[in-house]
């Protein structure tokens, strides 16, 4: 279990990392790191941390890693909690009640990765702006429409949220600096080695370089995918997708492996591939739901496809899913 030293220069800030499978291991050591940082930078900061799960003991990491945790109690006075999640975790009541429970006693709550689906499910982001891992907005804005989903690196606006990884380092910079001015926060980029932090406005990298491929490529080029993700279930004909932007099939070609560096078909069944990965991991749908609504004629070919595409069938990622959640502790 890893918890921060006492200090005795100011009233002590408790802060929790409640730990659910599949959490990432990089965005949990960011916001530890900062938080020590920033505890021996300025004597005002005096933040205590503790990584708590909800039944305690050792929880799975996304890398396969299991990280030992405290049982989370709800009692304490946390000042801060950061609900740390791979993917869209289940959303267990007396969870979702406890988070209820500390913020209306006004303990700050954040939202990294998967974790923010939680603070949705307890009501907490409603009308506010929150993120996510780009990878989850799609799903999170189909369960959750009342929320505000973007695809920043982070958002602030009451709770806290963020994408997984190295976001949690500029959410918990950019907190920080607000809460403690300026000074902390040049402090704090120069003892980390940052030379600088990604701001309020700045998407996602993987969404970015996506659009900066849309955006300077090519509005033929851009065209194609928009029609490429609104037929998903019902894919096109490259020749069809060449007729309705307005060139030849080989010139669509040329644009997907210039900007893509994939052929148009391959380009359009890794799409759908990876929608039906995101609703494996996210939703209750049967696998031949998933797949039919991908555009796959039958269970036999899309167990075939995803295999190739992800190394295991569609049944596979189902069952490690459910195998992770049953055996949260198990190294």
């Amino acid at each position: 279990m890893i918890a921060s030293p006492p200090l005795a220069n100011s009233t002590p800030q408790l802060c929790a990392l409640l730990l659910l499978p599949g959490f990432s291991l990089r965005a949990a050591a960011g916001i530890i790191e900062v938080l020590q940082a920033a505890n021996e930078l300025q004597d005002e900061a005096n933040y205590r941390f503790s990584c708590v799960s909800p039944q305690g003991g050792p929880v799975r990491a996304a890398a396969g890693v299991s990280w030992d945790a405290e049982p989370f109690d709800v009692q304490r006075p946390w000042n801060l909690l950061l609900v740390l999640a791979g993917e869209c975790p289940p959303c267990e009541p007396a969870v979702l009640q406890q988070l209820r429970l500390l913020d209306q006693r006004g303990c700050v709550l954040a939202g990294v990765d998967g974790g923010s689906a939680l603070l949705a499910a307890a009501g907490l982001l409603e009308g506010q702006r929150a993120t996510a891992d780009w990878t989850l907005i799609e799903s999170l804005q189909q369960a959750h429409p009342g929320v505000l989903w973007s695809s920043m690196v982070w958002e602030i606006a009451g709770r806290l949220s963020c994408a997984g990884g190295s976001a949690s380092v500029d959410l918990m910079l950019t907190w920080l600096t607000r809460r403690h001015g300026e000074r902390l926060g040049q402090e704090l980029m120069l003892a980390l080695g940052l030379e600088r932090v990604r701001g309020a406005d700045e998407r996602q990298r993987q969404r970015a370089a996506l659009a900066e491929h849309m955006g300077t490529g090519s509005p033929k080029l851009s065209e194609a995918v928009a029609l490429m993700e609104a037929n998903l279930g019902e894919p096109l004909p490259t020749e069809e997708i060449a007729r309705l932007v307005g060139v030849s099939r080989r010139q669509l070609e040329r644009l997907f492996k210039q900007h893509l560096d994939a052929l148009p078909s391959r380009y359009y069944l890794e799409l759908r591939l990876d929608r039906a990965r995101r609703l494996l991991q996210q939703s209750s749908q049967s696998i031949l739901q998933i797949g039919l609504s991908c555009g796959f004629s039958s269970g036999p070919h899309f167990s075939n496809a995803y295999k190739t595409r992800f190394g295991h069938t569609p049944r596979d990622e189902r069952s490690q899913r459910a195998a992770a959640w049953r055996m949260p502790g198990d190294s």
